[in-house]
């Protein structure tokens, strides 16, 4: 992009950046403690440098003896903050008149947390189906739609800006027929109520999933009962649930029988590591009903399966064409967690597990009632509890 006669830069047009392993650097202005929760991530990361917008407005000559100090002019340097006003002021009263080719991120760090990257998963080019990875950049959270006989599709845990995939749909000129939520989820808020509203599709989620894990009160919104063995023609094709609990009590994954197998894993296989078993705040009592699951339900599907996770931790997990997939024969080789279901028993897996959780994310509560019905947050406020990446997983993948 010729920097020095833009002003800013998309959400699209950093990822491309970041995805081709540009030789840019993000200057982030945000406070301490927004800059440690979350930043700018890539399939290649980026020069990054933090100096928070108060130091410009109280001190501004330190500031700029800090700009001058870390970030080379010959570079292109995105400015960010969590909006995209403060880092744009950044930019033409500091940067500019300094010689630098600096662009504001447009929207900022707002923006950028609600930018998805549809992508056609290779293999599926030439099958009955064609299969989409809708890549959430700034969270780490994978969605999917399935289309089929030309002019539908279903989807596959649809993200909160469920309109950005209805719009996608409709560029395409298929039709919504069906809407799957493989569980209650604690990460992200689901798109899947709303969109089933807008277009007409039902909205399948499994029972057990469809009552707060804490709260013990069920869910106020509309949804088919979603059970282990529902199989749904699409086509040629047939797209058959399996009741996988362990994550969640009514986690389910979907295997769809195309000219190639693919496994829409949700919350369970991931490409580092698996799902952790205490979002529902029951650690202890799922982390067994996991182990079965594994080793009984999903670790013996056919090794040529095609893993379609729900989620990813890192950016490297990717494959060379970008997409977050492996074949389960090679998650096997490579997925540390997966080796150790396959060769610890049950006690020692529970134990490991139980000795392995992240630091549970208080608003994972909030988020499961909003997915519930049970509450209903003004859109300022879904931000704030969407803020940051992902931690669904168990510690190992975010080494």
């Amino acid at each position: 992009m010729a920097a020095q006669s833009r002003t800013t830069i998309s959400t699209k047009e950093l990822k491309d950046l970041l995805d081709t392993g540009a030789d840019i650097t993000i200057l982030d202005v945000r406070n301490d403690d927004e800059f440690q929760r979350w930043v700018v991530e890539g399939r290649h990361r980026p020069s990054m440098v933090h100096i928070p917008y108060f130091v410009a407005v109280e001190e501004p000559d330190q500031f700029v003896k800090t700009v001058e100090s870390q970030i080379p002019k010959e570079k292109l340097v995105v400015a960010v903050c969590a909006k995209g006003d403060s880092s744009a002021w950044i930019a033409e009263e500091f940067l500019r008149p300094r010689g630098y080719q600096v662009v504001n991120l447009e929207g900022g760090m707002l923006q950028w947390g609600q930018f998805y990257d549809f992508r056609l998963v290779p293999e599926s080019a030439h099958d009955q189906v064609q299969v989409y990875q809708i890549q959430r950049t700034a969270r780490g959270c994978l969605h999917y739609l399935v289309a089929y006989e030309n002019d539908k599709v279903v989807v596959i845990d649809p993200p909160r800006h469920w309109e950005q995939v209805l719009d996608f749909v409709r560029q395409k000129g298929w039709t919504i027929t069906h809407i799957f939520d493989t569980h209650g989820h604690a990460d992200h808020i689901s798109g899947g109520s709303a969109l089933s509203k807008a277009t007409g599709a039902p909205y399948f989620l499994h029972p057990y999933d469809a009552i707060h894990p804490i709260d013990v009160l069920p869910a106020t919104i509309e949804y088919h009962y979603l059970q282990d063995g529902m199989s749904f023609r699409l086509g040629d094709a047939t797209l058959t649930a399996l009741h996988i609990p362990g994550h969640t009590l009514g986690n389910i994954a979907f295997l769809l029988n195309a000219n190639g197998r693919y496994l829409f894993s949700g919350d369970s296989l991931f490409i580092v590591s698996i799902a952790r078993p205490d979002l529902g705040g029951r650690g202890e009592t799922w982390s067994g009903l996991w182990y079965d699951t594994l080793t009984t339900r999903l670790l013996t599907l056919p090794d040529d399966v095609l893993v379609l996770p729900g989620h990813f931790s890192q950016h490297a997990e990717a494959r060379q064409d970008g997409l977050f997939a492996a074949r389960l024969g090679d998650l096997k080789k490579t997925n540390e967690d997966i080796q150790r279901a396959l060769s610890l028993d049950k006690e020692q897996f529970v134990s490991y597990l139980l000795s392995h959780l992240p630091v549970f994310p208080p608003e994972y509560v909030d988020i499961k009632r909003v997915n519930a019905g049970l509450l209903q947050p003004e859109p300022e406020k879904a931000d704030e509890l969407e803020l940051g990446k992902n931690v669904c997983a168990l510690a190992s993948a975010y080494r």
